[in-house]
């Protein structure tokens, strides 16, 4: 069983993540409508990668007999005024993942919840990544705010589909 302090601060964080599957979808809504299809399909993909997130979060409270309870989670925001915007955004929400997610680690090694622990191991590496990725693509997209093929072929050359990680916890109903 996780930590009951855990477990509870889990479930709120599977909001978190159905939040950020949200607003990553809006995102990608705003590109597929400046026919931006490499930055649609980035952040489409986004989208899903936060879902699985989510549904990882609940395989495991549902692997260590806790319940799960999905939280509401608010609407993301859908308009934005040029390219820079969403990315901008969705920068300033991997950091605050990345908090959130630290603070989860934090919780499982105060309850001496060593399984909460190293579930939590792979999220930590993720956020490293989503970060740096957010942070590359945000250079990118300020630096060609008036030239969106170059972002066009940017994300399409650095952010084409790649394996699945093979160390990723296990995904609800997969």
């Amino acid at each position: 069983m996780a930590a009951a302090r855990f477990a509870a601060l889990l479930n709120a964080q599977i909001g978190n993540e159905l939040a950020a599957h949200n607003q990553y979808l809006a995102c990608a809504l705003h590109y597929d409508a400046l026919t931006m299809p490499q930055t649609a399909a980035f952040f489409y993909s986004q989208a899903a990668e936060e879902r699985d997130h989510a549904m990882m979060m609940m395989q495991y409270l549902l692997d260590t007999d806790e319940a799960v309870e999905i939280p509401a989670v608010e609407a993301p925001q859908n308009a934005f005024s040029d390219v820079v915007e969403p990315v901008s955004l969705a920068l300033a929400q991997e950091k605050q993942v990345t908090q959130q997610i630290n603070g989860l680690l934090k919780t499982a090694r105060e309850e001496n919840d060593f399984a909460s622990e190293q579930f939590m191991q792979w999220f930590i590496k993720e956020q490293v990544e989503e970060v740096a990725t957010m942070s590359d693509l945000l250079a990118v997209v300020t630096r060609h705010a008036d030239d969106i093929g170059t972002i066009e072929d940017y994300v399409a050359r650095e952010h084409s589909a790649g394996a699945a990680d093979a160390t990723a916890p296990r995904i609800a109903g997969a």
